[in-house]
């Protein structure tokens, strides 16, 4: 169930410092990394023993970045018309806590591989853009993890996917997503997220 992309671009979210000229974007990304990545390191013996820690520093300053809604959207595809408002809202509460244990979870194994910021390509006016990086891992070549945001109408600014290597965190989704619609349906694929997060807590 879980795709590789998300676990690779914790390590972009995991390393990096802010530039006071980044634009916005850009600096959204760095800053939280730099946050988590300071508390990890300080408390990683803490966090070791009680998980419970990490996952409230993922939930308080990662999870209000992403946009689970629109990630849950895209996942799931054509079938999203068919969902009713309630299944929609559990499907994107089961996807969102589907990824942020796993982001919590490979935060506390990342180890200091070197982040690389290629030029911003966007404009001040822009709504949409991607953030490019390239994760550097000792001699093996490095790996292309860029993110797509959105502006929202107050300013800010949200994750709604991540590319890795060329392929879509939201997209590698959709074939799962689909295959579980077709033998269950929405509440189908949403019990068998709920059966894989319980047993992602050890139930």
């Amino acid at each position: 169930m879980m795709g590789k992309g998300f676990i690779l671009c914790v390590l972009l979210l995991a390393g990096g410092g802010v530039q006071a000229a980044d634009p916005q974007p850009v600096e959204l990304i760095r800053s939280t990394a730099d946050y988590v990545l300071e508390q990890v390191r300080a408390r990683k013996a803490e966090l070791e023993k009680d998980s419970s820690g990490i996952y409230a520093l993922v939930y308080k300053k990662v999870l209000p970045h992403f946009d689970f809604r629109l990630m849950s959207r895209g996942a799931l595809g054509k079938y999203w018309r068919r969902a009713t408002e309630e299944q929609k809202e559990q499907l994107a509460h089961e996807f969102q806590e589907l990824l942020v244990r796993t982001y919590a979870t490979t935060l506390l194994n990342y180890s200091d591989q070197k982040i690389e910021y290629l030029p911003y390509r966007g404009k001040p006016e822009d709504k949409r853009v991607t953030v490019f990086t390239r994760v550097h891992d000792g001699g093996a070549p490095p790996v292309p993890i860029n993110y797509r945001l959105y502006r929202q109408d107050n300013g800010d600014w949200k994750i709604y996917d991540v590319v890795v290597d060329g392929v879509s965190l939201v997209s590698n989704y959709r074939g799962n997503f689909a295959a579980e619609v077709k033998k269950g349906g929405i509440d189908g694929l949403i019990n068998t997220l709920k059966a894989h997060n319980q047993k992602l807590r050890g139930g």
